[in-house]
């Protein structure tokens, strides 16, 4: 998620923020110390109105992350990578790398979530039962056990994405033995429950609720583009996997001496001819592959200074497919790599490049001919 800041890692996982969560947290934190705190706790200082609403807002984050922790330790089980995990405005989300391969994976990747929430609900009325005769402790023990039992039964709502919906995928792909079928249904779920919401907060609006109102729409909004997004992904991904590598791939592969300085080949190859992507010259069978990445990383002030060969990837730590690979397969080894190109090899012999562009390209206009 882009504009995301990374704060560290948690049981190998990145964890960060994305700009937008700035924005929900001081709502939240300003809607606890003006609106809830005040009428528990009458007497307190205003000062503490807000210290209380802070600390008790990060709690509520910190629940939302060990819900997406929940997620991402099912998906590791189960043998999916993840990416990271990212709070912002809508909540938390875990980015994993692909979809599980059964309706059992599915299944316990999508529930763990919502149980991860419904015990942190019960773990916090337990600490509301110890102290509820504490002066400033109880008030935010019960907010924190409700708005967790709100979250595990919010997400438990079956339409598409939320986990509720993904349980839902679960179910009926496990009766019908069709992903695309399970994924068909929950999304038309997911967008009908994001119609729910939006009209829901239109009526709200009407009522002078506004602001209430607003957020509801903005809630259906962000479930509605999600659920539309994910089943045209589905059916993007279902005509990749008819198309092989050779099909696509390009088999016009600039080839430049290793010698070649940095600068020289910005001017000459990428600024002038649009190349992302180059061989370079080894003494090895195979050559290796130089990437706008690649030149990126090295400052700008060096690039007279530092020759190809010098960051070049060499041919053996490359990641490669083969002309008979489908599309799908050969975009999954690139995300499993963090790739935007690899060389295509058939018997030991580079016989052109796949870029995600070339895919990209190659998808749309098969949509915009309608085949």
């Amino acid at each position: 998620m882009s504009g995301s800041i990374t704060l560290g890692r948690i049981l190998g996982i990145p964890v960060g923020v994305h700009i937008s969560w700035f924005l929900i947290f001081a709502l939240i934190t300003w809607s606890l110390s003006v609106g809830f705190f005040p009428p528990e706790y009458p007497d307190l200082p205003v000062t503490w109105y807000w210290i209380l609403g802070v600390l008790t807002s990060l709690f509520f984050f910190g629940s939302v992350l060990v819900h997406e922790l929940g997620h991402s330790i099912l998906a590791q089980r189960n043998g999916i990578a993840v990416r990271g995990i990212t709070l912002f405005i809508f909540g938390g989300v875990a980015q994993i790398e692909r979809e599980p391969e059964t309706p059992g994976a599915e299944f316990r990747i999508a529930i763990a979530g919502p149980l991860t929430s419904l015990v942190l609900g019960l773990a916090f009325a337990a600490l509301w039962l110890f102290d509820r005769g504490i002066p400033y402790l109880a008030a935010p023990s019960a907010w924190l056990m409700r708005i967790n039992l709100m979250l595990a039964f919010f997400n438990l709502i079956p339409g598409f994405p939320l986990d509720g919906g993904r349980v839902l995928r679960a179910i009926v792909w496990q009766v019908t033995g069709s992903f695309e079928r399970a994924t068909r249904l929950a999304s038309f779920t997911g967008q009908l429950v994001a119609a729910g919401f939006i009209g829901l907060g239109i009526v709200s609006m009407l009522g002078g609720n506004t602001f209430n109102g607003l957020w509801l729409v903005m809630i259906g909004w962000f479930l509605q583009n999600a659920a539309a997004t994910t089943y045209a992904q589905m059916n993007a991904q279902q005509s990749l996997r008819d198309i092989k590598v050779e099909q696509v791939m390009s088999r016009e592969c600039p080839l430049v001496p290793g010698q070649l300085l940095l600068n020289q080949l910005v001017e000459n190859y990428v600024l002038t001819g649009g190349r992302r992507c180059f061989l370079v010259q080894n003494e090895g069978p195979l050559p290796g592959i130089l990437t706008l990445r690649d030149i990126a990383r090295v400052p700008r002030t060096q690039w007279g200074q530092v020759a190809v060969y010098q960051i070049v990837k060499p041919a053996e730590q490359l990641v490669y497919v083969a002309p008979q690979t489908d599309l799908l397969s050969a975009l999954r080894t690139m995300d499993d790599a963090n790739v935007n190109q690899v060389p295509v090899i058939d018997k030991g012999e580079l016989i052109g490049m796949l870029s995600r562009e070339q895919m990209i390209h190659y998808a749309r206009a098969r949509a915009e001919l309608g085949i």
